[in-house]
């Protein structure tokens, strides 16, 4: 099928000529060919989408799986652009109270889930998915740490190359800053449509999205965190819970072969069967998490019943143990309302029954992580 995905425009760039591409716009023309095996994939897809959507009422509160799964994909999104912060690391930062992470990697994550917040937050109370809420979230994005000098929230004025030293040997010239205006503006009128399929849609934005890689630096977290968004926009999930960074991360050779294939081929097809199998896939892993917390939560639940007593208090740690799986004593004393000494006797019976464990070995300031829930939480974010 003859397709053309866009144009390339000679210009020069530090004193070399170079070939930027500039995409036409979306839908690609002529239309997907929606054959009836692409089909039963998008059907397959939209029938896990709906399962996930369902899978956070298997938990005591249903947000509980949200909160893991934005930290958890904050880490593999930042890890695919070359941080080494593992989940634990985040965690700890977001404590405030352990020196000795690797802070520049873990603030670079922990911008990723106040960005993601932001725009959920601000979706919620009404407001447009459009490149104005997109600037919004890459401000926050970087506003600490590496890249803040890449003018957050501002689409960039200058050239930029993905691979190579220089954009004369790069592997990959995006538009040239003066079609980036156009080419978003373009974007988001696609983006915005109602109509059609809300996977397909997602799948085609983000393509396009880091084919006109808009910012100076961030783009590729960005453009992964557009999925969520335009599924949660567009009614396909209720909640932003569908993360494609740990299916790009396990098949980055795959995905990165697939983006030139489009560029180059205009091969649509090939890439929506990719992200279709990644979506079907990524989110019956999630619905199974959600069923293996369920399964923990339960299970610990029942064992303190040994407790006697003490168990009621224990019942509350565990309960705000599940909020926040990585805890100061303090932190779970706000949590709970119950005195220190209080905290400090239930969480010693934590200990005892291998529930928690303390990471630090100090006596002060100690630090309990709910281990097995981390560890399921952890599956798949290793370090590149």
């Amino acid at each position: 099928m003859e397709r053309k995905t866009g144009h390339y425009e000679t210009r020069a760039v530090g004193g070399e000529s170079v070939h930027a591409f500039i995409p036409a716009p979306l839908p690609p023309d002529p239309p997907l060919d929606l054959t009836p095996a692409r089909q039963r994939l998008l059907e397959r897809a939209t029938l896990a989408l709906g399962r996930l959507d369902k899978a956070g009422e298997l938990l005591p509160n249903a947000n509980l799986l949200l909160y893991a799964y934005v930290r958890r994909e904050a880490v593999l999104s930042s890890q695919i652009e070359g941080t080494q912060s593992s989940l634990s690391d985040l965690l700890l930062f977001e404590l405030d109270a352990v020196p000795g992470l690797p802070v520049e990697d873990v603030v670079e994550v922990s911008n990723y889930v106040v960005a993601l917040h932001h725009g959920v937050d601000r979706m919620r109370g009404g407001f447009p998915f459009c490149n104005r809420l997109i600037r919004e979230m890459h401000r926050t994005l970087l506003s600490r740490g590496r890249g803040s000098d890449k003018l957050p929230g501002e689409f960039r004025r200058t050239q930029n190359w993905i691979g190579g030293t220089r954009p004369g040997n790069a592997h990959f010239v995006p538009p040239p800053p003066d079609h980036v205006e156009r080419c978003m503006g373009s974007l988001e009128r696609f983006m915005q449509k109602p109509d059609g399929s809300a996977l397909v849609r997602a799948a085609l934005a983000h393509v396009q999205f880091e084919t006109i890689h808009p910012f100076l630096d961030g783009n590729g977290r960005v453009g992964r965190l557009l999925i969520p968004l335009l599924l949660h926009n567009h009614g396909a999930l209720k909640q932003p819970l569908l993360y494609l960074s740990l299916f790009f991360k396990l098949h980055r050779s795959e995905y990165y072969r697939l983006l030139d294939k489009v560029r180059a081929d205009g091969d649509w097809e090939a890439w929506l069967d990719f992200f279709l199998e990644g979506v079907e896939v990524t989110a019956n892993g999630a619905i199974h998490a959600a069923q293996r917390l369920a399964t923990l939560f339960d299970e610990d639940m029942a064992r303190l019943d040994v407790l006697g007593q003490s168990a009621k208090a224990a019942r509350s740690l565990l309960d705000a143990l599940r909020e926040r799986p990585v805890a100061t004593l303090n932190v779970v004393r706000d949590m709970t309302g119950f005195s220190f000494p209080t905290v400090a006797k239930s969480m010693g019976a934590l200990q005892r029954l291998g529930i928690v464990r303390e990471q630090t070995g100090r006596r002060r300031n100690r630090v309990f992580v709910y281990q097995a829930y981390l560890a399921i939480l952890n599956e798949g974010t290793e370090p590149l």
